[in-house]
């Protein structure tokens, strides 16, 4: 099958889930002898022009006719089976949706966030849930600068969102989107998407079962949080409620709270910041971890750095929230904790340190979870069996 896949890229460094998924999606069908062709912007593009371009760039993110004149070209020449789009904003804009679509090749995304229900993809405003927005009624972001704390900017997004809802551009436009948690469908089909167009498929990650010795100057026992040094991943959270904990904590990775969490760390003789730790690095620290936390306060669609625990056998600490609602079993392969609950956060936490024979037996159950629903082979089927359907109902007239 050829498949043209089409991504906006975070920025150089970012390891971003959806730039993951990407990357390992498009090897993993090229693998099986499919070919990928990759249609791909980064934000790089963005941040190095100048104000001419970037005023340009704000434009396109309406309506960009340089990414839907060249999807449309590559798809005349290239002639592929399905288009599958994974992240559009803000670069690429919905008109590639409109490109694919009036080519006659149906179209197939992957939800990577909540960004069709919030513009800004977080569903978070002020550090709590909100989905207000899932009405249509978009200038409101305007009053709370939702958008980068930026009321203009917020005002610029409004206009594209609303712009697109009256088009009605999410809704028919895409043959099947991949949601990546029950509760992402939900908020989905209570906005009025069709239930029939959805279908619900974990990511992967390769397996991580590695073995790896005692890390050079870390201590004996201890837990790991790692992934993005950002608000919505409960950063803040997190620092709170240490204060109140003399257990062992590792960290790696980085972000916009990068240099506020260091100065915090550097404080504490029981935290251990490493900052952005390469991958292999990383995931051998991980394994000799008694148990990873996680305490995001948004929705998360389908956590790699979960998925990656789970790989290496680990239990999680979770908030009872978004993915987490089904991929920790309490008590099973990891333990939960109500949104913002700090106290009970910190007595799971206390409870999987004094128990490490706990830990053990739920990293387990967590390792064979993993390889019951996030291995790549059967990642593939579930892939395949998508892009043959649309590509069915393509050939019966069904995506005009």
């Amino acid at each position: 099958m050829k498949i043209l896949a089409v991504h906006n890229y975070h920025r150089s460094g970012s390891a971003s889930g959806d730039d993951q998924v990407f990357r390992a999606e498009t090897a993993l069908l090229e693998s099986h002898g499919n070919e990928v062709i990759r249609y791909t912007v980064s934000n790089d593009d963005f941040d190095s022009a100048g104000f001419l371009g970037k005023l340009k760039s704000a434009f396109g993110m309406l309506w960009s006719g340089k990414n839907y004149r060249a999807v449309k070209k590559l798809i005349s020449t290239e002639k592929p089976d399905v288009v599958h789009v994974h992240t559009f904003f803000p670069l690429l804009s919905p008109s590639i949706l409109y490109a694919a679509k009036r080519c006659d090749v149906p179209v197939v995304a992957t939800l990577h966030d909540t960004r069709f229900i919030c513009p800004c993809s977080t569903s978070l405003r002020d550090n709590k849930l909100c989905n207000e927005c899932g009405d249509g009624h978009y200038m409101r972001m305007c009053k709370f600068k939702c958008f980068k704390g930026s009321g203009l900017q917020s005002f610029i997004v409004a206009l594209i969102f609303k712009y697109h809802r009256i088009r009605r551009s999410f809704y028919k436009q895409i043959d099947r989107y991949i949601c990546l948690n029950d509760n992402q469908i939900k908020l989905l089909t209570d906005i009025g998407f069709d239930g029939n167009k959805i279908t619900k498929k974990y990511n992967f990650v390769p397996d991580a079962d590695i073995e790896a010795g005692p890390p050079d100057g870390l201590p004996e026992r201890y837990a790991v949080f790692f992934g993005r040094i950002g608000e919505e991943k409960g950063i803040r959270f997190l620092v709170k409620a240490w204060e109140d904990l003399d257990i062992p904590l590792v960290v790696m990775g980085g972000g916009p709270l990068e240099k506020e969490f260091r100065e915090w760390a550097g404080s504490r003789e029981n935290v251990y910041f490493l900052g952005f730790t390469e991958h292999r690095k990383c995931i051998g620290i991980v394994k000799n971890a008694e148990f990873v936390v996680f305490p995001s306060i948004c929705y998360e669609g389908c956590s790699m750095v979960q998925l990656e625990a789970m790989s290496l056998g680990k239990a999680i600490v979770a908030t009872d929230l978004g993915f987490s609602k089904e991929s920790v079993k309490d008590e099973y392969n990891g333990v939960k904790f109500p949104l913002g609950d700090q106290e009970a956060f910190i007595s799971k936490v206390r409870i999987l340190w004094d128990d490490p024979q706990r830990c053990l037996l739920m990293g387990r159950n967590a390792r064979e979870e993993y390889m019951r629903k996030y291995m790549p082979e059967d990642n593939y089927k579930e892939l395949m069996a998508v892009y043959e359907s649309v590509t069915l109902t393509a050939k019966a007239g069904g995506t005009k």
